[in-house]
């Protein structure tokens, strides 16, 4: 098993380990400390050693920061956590909404007669402090850098992560390493930069054609680079990561301890993303940043044809595993199985693939009121029997050789309510709604999402998630800087690859989530004289059934019941040849035309 269902943090532990903090506060004569959920590379995901926010409060959401003050301890969740969140923390720990209310904000409302706050500067962006300092340039409340008083407590923090590199070979790349130095070297002399500084895990393993185990579920590893306008590569990464390896004669490497003094030595304008430089690289770099972003960033995320390719087979492949979940799901009465039983089989039947190296995230296996958590992670404590009336939302993926997949069904188990079919069919409908949309080229994730939650809108309903994220070539299941959000500004482009999963959530009752990958192509051309702009379109990836039971027809226009109809029967092509027989004749009925 890839996945394990132990509990990795208890509500009562906080107790003890915040007052252990707050004793470091008083013996630093400090009246805060700042906890974020990061590591020296700003990534979103961390490794053990670096879970200091689940450590010291219990909650383990994918987000989020602890502000520990003498008498409160904020813990800032967004939309996506503020149910789990109450089930996570202890009572000493009061969540935030994020970034409805800002830590500026609270800081300054909690300190009304000023204090000092202390944060750990390789955990915190430029972008970060820079934007908290001049919230708090009007208040007597001050920033000064520290080292972590976290780790000074925790006794027992796991060593970090020394699992060694492998090669990404060129066929799934479908670029050489070399190729990709020069090409945005050549970017960096064009804008005036000598350098750029990267940071970023994901970013990293893309320009070396390398991944890693040091994250679970990402196949990254850390270090630091250095990137030059000659196309030299610095790569600052423990060496026994990088045994047996040849990077080529652009790439150098260095111990990470020598990485500060190698920026220190930079000359000329520096290419950074302040969204994800450590303060404590920016202290030394100084007047030399130019913050034009990460440049492996948009060359990343533009995947080529190889990487398209790729995800489309591993999408294939993967679809198949979950046609033979979803068949075997079904052959089993309601109450005879449990949530951790659903996510053992699919995570069996993906194991048969000799290209999994491991799943993209942990499965997302929850049933009733469970499935109302959007970030759910079954334990053995809270693993819940599948009664009849639930439903199931499974979000789950794989990490294969060539590519990253993601994929939520919501399954109905028995008989369920009218509430749920009426809740599933508007959901379908604005998956549906993105997944045919053609838009002009240019326009951002910020401009198409509202289209996926129309029709939950148009009955007084929304979710508190965004309506996809980017997704990386075997590499991380949430990458940028593209997305399908609210915040999101980056234009999409051909070869980028998106989630679409729009959902709703009921406390304490039901969860609902439909979630398909797609890629960004040129749209095709109208037989239209009126036709005036070049149009881009969706391609979709996933290919799995979405349950019919769940879909009350007449809701459906004749153009959304079309693309349900034509969706379900490529499915079918597709697949079929690929499962049992079992499950081809269970998956005939499930694609069967409304």
């Amino acid at each position: 098993m890839f996945q394990t269902f132990d509990v990795t943090a208890r509500p009562e532990q906080g107790l003890d380990r915040l007052a252990a903090l707050r004793s470091q506060l008083e013996n630093e004569g400090l009246d805060g400390f700042l906890i974020p959920r990061a590591d020296a590379h700003q990534g979103e995901y961390v490794a053990p050693h670096d879970e200091r926010l689940s450590w010291l409060t219990g909650f383990t959401g994918s987000a989020g920061f602890c502000a520990a003050l003498h008498s409160v301890a904020g813990v800032f969740i967004d939309g996506r956590y503020r149910t789990q969140v109450k089930s996570q923390v202890a009572d000493v720990y009061t969540p935030v909404p994020w970034p409805d209310v800002t830590l500026g904000d609270w800081l300054v409302e909690q300190l009304p007669q000023g204090g000092t706050i202390a944060y750990d500067p390789w955990l915190h962006s430029m972008r970060e402090i820079r934007e908290l300092n001049a919230r708090l340039k009007s208040s007597q409340v001050s920033l000064i850098e520290s080292d972590n008083l976290v780790d000074r407590i925790w006794s027992d923090q796991p060593a970090p992560p020394m699992q060694p590199a492998i090669a990404h070979p060129e066929e799934y790349a479908g670029e050489s390493a070399q190729s990709k130095a020069q090409r945005l070297a050549d970017g960096l002399r064009k804008g005036g930069q000598s350098a750029a500084v990267i940071t970023l895990p994901d970013s990293i393993m893309w320009l070396l054609n390398i991944r890693g185990s040091d994250i679970p579920r990402n196949p990254v590893a850390h270090g630091f680079a250095i990137l030059y306008d000659d196309a030299r590569v610095d790569l600052f990464m423990a060496t026994q990561k990088l045994a047996g390896l040849d990077l080529g004669a652009h790439v150098t490497c260095h111990a990470p301890e020598h990485f500060l003094d190698a920026v220190q030595t930079l000359d000329g304008q520096v290419a950074v993303d302040e969204r994800s430089l450590p303060q404590a690289v920016a202290n030394v770099l100084g007047d030399k940043i130019a913050s034009v972003g990460d440049p492996c960033a948009l060359p990343k995320a533009r995947k080529n044809t190889a990487e398209i390719k790729g995800s489309a087979a591993a999408h294939v492949r993967d679809g198949a595993a979950v046609v033979e979940t979803l068949a075997w799901l079904e052959a089993q009465a309601p109450g005879t199985l449990t949530e951790i039983d659903v996510v053992k089989t699919l995570e069996e039947f993906r194991s048969a693939d000799p290209a999994l190296r491991d799943i993209s995230f942990e499965t997302i296996s929850g049933t009733g009121p469970n499935g109302a958590i959007m970030h759910y992670r079954v334990t053995e404590e809270t693993n819940a029997t599948l009664e009849d009336g639930h439903l199931l939302v499974l979000d789950s993926g794989g990490q294969y050789l060539d590519g990253t997949t993601d994929i939520t069904r919501t399954i109905a188990i028995g008989t369920p309510g009218h509430e749920e079919l009426q809740a599933f069919t508007r959901v379908l409908q604005g998956m549906i709604a993105v997944s045919r949309l053609r838009w002009p080229e240019g326009r951002s994730g910020r401009e198409l999402e509202a289209i996926g939650r129309l029709p939950l809108w148009m009955a007084g309903q929304d979710f508190n998630h965004g309506l996809g994220h980017g997704v990386g070539a075997f590499l991380s299941v949430h990458e940028g800087p593209q997305g399908l959000s609210r915040l999101n500004t980056v234009p999409l482009e051909p070869g980028m690859i998106l989630s679409n999963e729009p959902g709703y959530y009921r406390e304490g009752a039901f969860g609902i989530r439909i979630e398909n990958l797609v890629v960004v192509e040129e749209a095709p051309a109208l037989d239209s004289a009126d036709a005036d702009r070049k149009m881009l379109a969706w391609r979709t990836l996933t290919f799995a059934p979405i349950d019919r039971r769940l879909v009350v027809p007449e809701m459906l226009s004749p153009g959304e019941r079309d693309w349900l109809n034509s969706y379900h029967a490529e499915v079918n092509r597709m697949i079929a040849p690929r499962v049992s027989a079992a499950a081809a004749k269970w998956l005939d009925a499930a694609c069967a035309p409304l």
